[in-house]
Protein backbone atom coordinates (compact mmCIF):
# COMPACT_ATOMS: atom_id res chain seq x y z
CA UNK A 1 0.00 0.00 0.00
CA UNK A 2 2.73 2.36 1.15
CA UNK A 3 4.56 1.41 -2.04
CA UNK A 4 1.27 2.34 -4.39
CA UNK A 5 1.26 5.78 -2.54
CA UNK A 6 5.40 6.46 -3.20
CA UNK A 7 4.65 5.21 -6.91
CA UNK A 8 1.60 7.39 -7.74
CA UNK A 9 3.34 10.51 -6.08
CA UNK A 10 6.08 10.39 -7.95
CA UNK A 11 4.23 9.52 -11.18
CA UNK A 12 2.00 12.45 -10.53
CA UNK A 13 5.21 14.74 -9.71
CA UNK A 14 6.69 13.85 -12.51
CA UNK A 15 3.65 14.25 -14.89
CA UNK A 16 2.92 17.76 -13.69
CA UNK A 17 6.29 18.57 -13.77
CA UNK A 18 7.03 17.57 -17.82
CA UNK A 19 3.42 19.39 -18.52
CA UNK A 20 4.79 22.57 -16.44
CA UNK A 21 7.67 22.45 -18.44
CA UNK A 22 6.26 21.99 -21.95
CA UNK A 23 6.55 24.71 -24.46
CA UNK A 24 2.84 25.14 -25.40
CA UNK A 25 3.47 28.91 -27.22
CA UNK A 26 4.39 27.35 -30.63
CA UNK A 27 0.86 25.98 -30.60
CA UNK A 28 -1.21 28.61 -29.19
CA UNK A 29 0.66 30.81 -31.99
CA UNK A 30 2.78 29.32 -34.22
CA UNK A 31 3.55 32.61 -36.49
CA UNK A 32 4.59 35.85 -35.10
CA UNK A 33 3.32 39.10 -36.82
CA UNK A 34 4.92 41.21 -38.54
CA UNK A 35 2.42 44.19 -38.88
CA UNK A 36 -0.47 44.84 -36.05
CA UNK A 37 -3.06 47.45 -36.86
CA UNK A 38 -6.53 47.87 -35.08
CA UNK A 39 -9.20 50.50 -34.29
CA UNK A 40 -12.18 50.79 -31.86
CA UNK A 41 -15.64 50.34 -33.50
CA UNK A 42 -18.95 50.82 -32.79
CA UNK A 43 -19.71 47.35 -31.47
CA UNK A 44 -15.82 46.22 -30.79
CA UNK A 45 -12.43 46.47 -32.60
CA UNK A 46 -11.32 45.93 -35.87
CA UNK A 47 -7.98 44.44 -35.94
CA UNK A 48 -5.46 43.18 -39.31
CA UNK A 49 -2.60 40.87 -38.17
CA UNK A 50 -0.05 40.19 -41.13
CA UNK A 51 2.83 37.56 -40.75
CA UNK A 52 5.99 37.13 -42.28
CA UNK A 53 4.89 34.26 -44.38
CA UNK A 54 2.71 36.78 -46.22
CA UNK A 55 -0.53 35.01 -44.66
CA UNK A 56 -3.36 37.66 -42.94
CA UNK A 57 -6.09 37.54 -40.87
CA UNK A 58 -8.73 40.36 -40.42
CA UNK A 59 -10.93 40.39 -38.08
CA UNK A 60 -14.05 42.33 -36.98
CA UNK A 61 -13.92 41.58 -33.28
CA UNK A 62 -17.90 41.85 -32.32
CA UNK A 63 -20.70 39.92 -31.57
CA UNK A 64 -20.22 37.32 -33.55
CA UNK A 65 -16.76 38.10 -34.57
CA UNK A 66 -15.58 37.18 -37.92
CA UNK A 67 -12.02 36.44 -39.53
CA UNK A 68 -10.89 36.87 -42.68
CA UNK A 69 -7.74 34.65 -43.11
CA UNK A 70 -5.64 34.99 -46.79
CA UNK A 71 -2.47 35.93 -48.12
CA UNK A 72 -1.18 39.10 -48.77
CA UNK A 73 1.53 40.72 -51.78
CA UNK A 74 3.19 44.19 -51.02
CA UNK A 75 3.84 46.39 -54.17
CA UNK A 76 5.82 49.51 -53.20
CA UNK A 77 3.37 50.97 -50.53
CA UNK A 78 -0.02 49.35 -51.52
CA UNK A 79 -1.06 46.28 -50.06
CA UNK A 80 -2.74 43.66 -52.19
CA UNK A 81 -5.14 41.02 -50.30
CA UNK A 82 -6.06 37.74 -51.24
CA UNK A 83 -8.87 36.28 -48.64
CA UNK A 84 -9.21 33.12 -48.47
CA UNK A 85 -13.29 32.94 -48.50
CA UNK A 86 -15.29 36.24 -48.49
CA UNK A 87 -13.63 39.43 -48.74
CA UNK A 88 -15.17 42.04 -46.35
CA UNK A 89 -16.58 44.72 -47.00
CA UNK A 90 -13.27 47.10 -46.08
CA UNK A 91 -11.92 45.21 -49.66
CA UNK A 92 -9.11 43.98 -50.95
CA UNK A 93 -6.15 47.13 -50.88
CA UNK A 94 -4.71 49.23 -48.78
CA UNK A 95 -2.37 51.91 -48.72
CA UNK A 96 0.42 51.25 -45.49
CA UNK A 97 2.12 54.39 -44.03
CA UNK A 98 3.52 55.13 -41.43
CA UNK A 99 1.08 55.02 -38.71
CA UNK A 100 -1.88 53.67 -40.94
CA UNK A 101 -3.37 50.76 -43.12
CA UNK A 102 -5.83 52.46 -45.02
CA UNK A 103 -8.11 50.21 -47.42
CA UNK A 104 -9.34 51.80 -50.84
CA UNK A 105 -11.15 49.79 -52.81
CA UNK A 106 -14.28 48.39 -50.60
CA UNK A 107 -17.88 49.17 -49.89
CA UNK A 108 -16.61 51.90 -47.44
CA UNK A 109 -13.36 53.46 -46.23
CA UNK A 110 -11.49 51.31 -43.46
CA UNK A 111 -8.54 52.85 -41.60
CA UNK A 112 -6.56 50.87 -38.90
CA UNK A 113 -3.95 52.39 -36.58
CA UNK A 114 -0.54 50.45 -36.58
CA UNK A 115 0.10 49.55 -33.30
CA UNK A 116 3.24 47.29 -34.88
CA UNK A 117 4.97 47.23 -37.74
CA UNK A 118 8.17 45.56 -39.48
CA UNK A 119 7.49 45.97 -42.75
CA UNK A 120 9.93 48.43 -44.48
CA UNK A 121 7.92 50.19 -47.80
CA UNK A 122 9.73 50.53 -50.44
CA UNK A 123 8.84 53.49 -53.05
CA UNK A 124 10.17 54.07 -56.00
CA UNK A 125 11.71 57.27 -56.91
CA UNK A 126 10.04 58.97 -60.16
Amino acid sequence: MRLTKIFLSLFLGTLLFSSCGSNNQNQDNPKTPILLADREAPIGWVYLKMYQDSTFEFILAGRPSTVFPGTFELKEDTILFNYKDSVPAAGSQAILSEHYVSYINGEYREQVGITKNKIKIQKIEK
